[in-house]
C-alpha cells in the first residue's frame, strides 16, 4: 500500500472519553523514558467528532504530482486552488468543490509556492500566492487572475530584503486580503524577516509589527495569518509555538495562545464561517486542531474542542475552509495530497 492510500486508510478522529482516561492514567503511572509529552485537553471537548474525511475528493488524486504546500477555497465559485512544488510539475492545480479537476497552471513565473489565498468580492476574484524561491522570481507575492494571468507582484523578484519603501520580502509565508482590500502579510518562512504588516490596496504600509524573538509581538517564523469580523488579526507564530493576536486597525497586541501547542507549533490559522472555531495544522505531529474561537472581549486561553489525528508522515502544512459548505481542505506535504474534511451533521 502506497503512502497516499495508507494515509487515507489510517485516520483516527479522537473522542474525549477514552482518550482523557488514558492520559490521566499515563500521567499518574507512566513516567519512564521514551514517553511523549502529555497535552491535557479541555473538559469541554465534544463527545462526537466535528468532521469526517470525504474519501471521494478529489476524483483523481493521482493528479497531485508534487509536494502540496498550500490550498485556497473560492467559496463563491466553488473552486479549490492547490499550490505544489517540484520539477516539471504544474505549480497550481484547480479543482471543483465536488472534486473534479478543472485546470493546471504551467506558469514559469512561480518558483516555490508556499501560501495561497483566493480573494472574492462583489467586484473582484483573484488568487494571491507567496513565492519563497531563491531564483529570479522568488521572495515575492504574486496576484493572478483565475485564468493564471499575472496581475501584480509585491516585493523585488529574486532579491531578499527588509525594506518597506519599496517593499522587500524574504521568503514570505502567507497573505490575507480582507473585504476592504487591505492586505496582511507574514514575512517570512525562515528568512531574515519575522514580521507582520498591513498594506493598503496601493501597497502603502499602514503598520508593521514584529522582529525576531520570543517576546510580546515578536516572531520566530510567522507562518499564517487571518482576520476575523471583530477586527482581530491572528498569526501562527510557528517557531514560538503560539498564536498571537493583534488589532486590525492599530496593530496593537491583544494576546496570545500557547497552552495548546506544547508538542508542536501552529502552522495555519483559519476560522469557520460562523467564527465559532479556529482550525490549525501541526505538521510534526500530523494533527489538525479545532479550537474554540473567543467572542468579542478578552482573547483568553486556548481551548481544544476536537482533533483530527492523521497517519504518520502525512505532514499537514496549510489549510483553508469553505465559507459556503464548511469543508476543511488540508494540504499535506508528506502524503503529497490535499484532503477534504466535511462537517458531521
Amino acid at each position: 500500500m502506497g503512502l497516499r492510500q495508507c494515509c487515507r486508510a489510517r485516520l483516527w478522529l479522537l473522542g474525549s472519553g477514552g482518550l482523557v482516561s488514558l492520559l490521566l492514567l499515563a500521567a499518574l503511572y507512566g513516567s519512564g523514558p521514551g514517553l511523549q509529552p502529555l497535552v491535557f485537553f479541555s473538559p469541554w471537548r465534544i463527545q462526537n467528532p466535528l468532521y469526517k474525511l470525504d474519501l471521494s475528493w478529489p476524483k483523481f488524486p493521482e493528479l497531485f504530482t508534487g509536494q502540496t504546500f498550500c490550498v485556497a477555497v473560492d467559496h463563491i465559485h466553488g473552486l479549490i486552488y492547490v499550490g505544489q512544488r517540484g520539477d516539471h510539475v504544474p505549480k497550481v492545480l484547480v479543482f471543483s468543490e465536488e472534486g473534479y479537476f478543472l485546470q493546471a497552471w504551467n506558469t514559469t513565473t512561480l518558483e516555490m509556492p508556499h501560501g495561497i489565498f483566493a480573494l472574492n468580492t462583489a467586484n473582484e476574484s483573484s488568487v494571491w500566492i507567496t513565492d519563497v524561491g531563491t531564483g529570479n522570481y522568488g521572495h515575492t507575492i504574486k496576484q493572478y487572475s483565475p485564468s493564471c494571468k499575472l496581475l501584480q507582484v509585491i516585493g523585488t523578484p529574486g532579491i531578499a530584503g527588509s525594506g518597506t519603501n519599496p517593499i522587500q520580502l524574504d521568503q514570505p509565508a502567507e497573505i490575507f486580503v480582507d473585504d476592504t482590500g487591505d492586505i496582511y502579510i507574514v514575512d517570512g518562512d525562515g528568512g531574515m524577516n519575522n514580521r507582520l504588516f498591513k498594506l493598503t490596496q496601493d501597497l502603502k504600509t499602514l503598520w508593521l509589527r514584529g522582529e525576531n524573538g520570543s517576546g510580546t509581538a515578536q516572531f520566530r517564523i510567522p507562518h499564517s495569518v487571518t482576520v476575523d469580523s471583530l477586527g482581530r488579526v491572528w498569526v501562527a507564530d510557528r517557531g514560538n509555538q503560539r498564536i498571537q493576536v493583534f488589532d486590525k486597525t492599530t496593530g496593537e497586541w491583544l494576546g496570545s495562545w500557547s497552552n495548546c501547542f506544547v508538542e508542536d507549533g501552529p502552522y495555519s490559522v483559519r476560522l469557520t464561517a460562523d467564527e465559532k472555531y479556529m482550525i490549525t495544522a501541526q505538521l510534526n505531529i500530523n494533527r489538525v486542531l479545532i479550537l474554540a474561537a473567543p467572542p468579542i472581549g478578552s482573547i483568553g486561553d486556548c481551548v481544544v474542542v476536537d482533533t483530527i489525528q492523521l497517519a504518520a508522515k502525512v505532514r499537514p502544512h496549510l489549510l483553508d475552509i469553505s465559507l459556503k459548505s464548511g469543508a476543511v481542505y488540508v494540504a499535506e506535504i508528506g502524503a503529497q495530497q490535499v484532503q477534504k474534511y466535511v462537517p458531521v451533521e
